[in-house]
């Protein structure tokens, strides 16, 4: 929707990773350093690491958008959590040999043969595997097996493994692992953005999609958005997807920090209220409170009637007559503080009812002013159905 307000060829910030609108930060360019090494090389593993957003997926797209399939076959990986002869299997597929009904030395044959004869016609193999950490030590064994495959002393297949920082732990502080981390030749993660390279990153993505200054955005917005999103590209994503919103919604033509405060806000208004907010208090707490909001009473005791361990039934009543109940003071701070929330709820119904209100208003708009490319009911399969 703010694609077609702004002017925009396409969405620059979906959640999906898309090689084209690659942004070579400063880690990226050093993993990319390390990656192209690494092919130099034509052995061995290069290790990648980074949080889960940090673009590592994208990094690798890149990367294979840069291979000459003429001197190089490339083949990628996302793996699961499987052990070692699923995974041989799973590398196999990748590689067009068939493994259904073969035992496991008939299928290591298969691919030694198919890595000579990738060799034999001038190319390399490489192999990527994404989402490292999801791999048991048996698989990881079984990918040193396959780097093993030589040629005239020359390694016929060369890994790059990417992973979340947990990878490196399995990495290299597993003991069994020893003979693997003898062949990794360069390892590298991928930390968060600086707070310089926001702008650039946003500019960046824009640029790709035909932006022309609409929507300007303030020096402080791009401050605000290091600071929410830690300089994550995917939380960066996220937000400046839901700015862009924010923005052909309210139809602004330059975004500032406050704007930028108030799609923050609705974001966190998403995830819904902190349920510890909504957990009964402890136990001493509530006690502590009570003796508080009593004390100005305690100048005034009551005589609580004790209640016998066991009363006889049909008993006299008592000489004197037991005092009056008097109402247990009740917490007023926990009132309070649910009636906060309660408004607090109210309040953000009202404000999301208005955004859909305002979505409803630029949609009719829309329809009346461009009725062929509007949106047909009569036309949709949704609809339809």
């Amino acid at each position: 929707m703010y694609d077609q307000f702004y002017g925009f060829t396409g969405r620059p910030f979906q959640l999906t990773p898309d090689p084209a609108f690659y942004f070579e930060s400063g880690t990226h360019r050093k993993a990319m350093s390390y990656l192209g090494y690494g092919l130099a090389q034509g052995e061995g593993f290069i290790v990648i690491t980074g949080d889960v957003g940090a673009g590592k997926t994208t990094l690798v797209g890149h990367l294979m958008n840069t291979i000459d399939p003429n001197r190089l076959t490339a083949v990628k990986l996302v793996s699961t959590q499987v052990e070692g002869d699923d995974l041989l299997r799973l590398v196999a597929e990748q590689f067009g040999i068939e493994w259904e009904g073969q035992s496991k030395a008939e299928l290591l044959r298969a691919m030694e043969q198919y890595l000579r004869e990738q060799a034999r016609a001038g190319r390399r193999t490489l192999l990527i595997v994404d989402e490292g950490q999801n791999l048991a030590i048996s698989a990881l064994e079984e990918l040193r097996m396959l780097s093993n495959f030589q040629l005239g002393g020359h390694s016929l297949l060369q890994i790059f493994l990417l992973g979340q920082p947990e990878f490196r732990q399995t990495l290299f502080h597993s003991p069994t692992l020893e003979q693997l981390r003898q062949r990794v030749i360069a390892t590298h993660h991928l930390d968060p953005m600086e707070p310089e390279e926001v702008e650039p990153y946003i500019l960046h993505r824009l640029g790709k999609v035909g932006w022309t200054g609409n929507p300007s955005f303030s020096p402080d917005s791009f401050e605000l958005m290091y600071d929410y999103s830690e300089g994550v590209p995917r939380k960066l994503n996220v937000l400046v997807s839901r700015l862009l919103l924010f923005g052909a919604v309210e139809e602004l033509n330059r975004i500032n920090a406050q704007h930028v405060r108030n799609v923050i806000a609705e974001i966190e208004s998403d995830r819904g209220i902190d349920e510890a907010s909504l957990a009964p208090l402890p136990v001493e707490e509530v006690v502590a409170q009570a003796a508080t909001a009593s004390a100005p009473h305690a100048a005034v005791p009551h005589k609580w009637p004790v209640a016998s361990a066991e009363r006889a039934p049909f008993a006299a009543p008592a000489t004197d007559a037991a005092a009056p109940a008097v109402a247990v003071p009740r917490d007023t701070a926990q009132f309070d503080a649910l009636h906060a929330q309660i408004s607090a709820l109210e309040t953000r119904i009202a404000e999301q009812d208005e955004a859909l209100r305002r979505v409803l208003d630029l949609l009719i708009e829309w329809v009346e002013r461009d009725p062929e490319n509007a949106p047909n009911p009569a036309k949709s399969q949704v609809w339809a159905a």
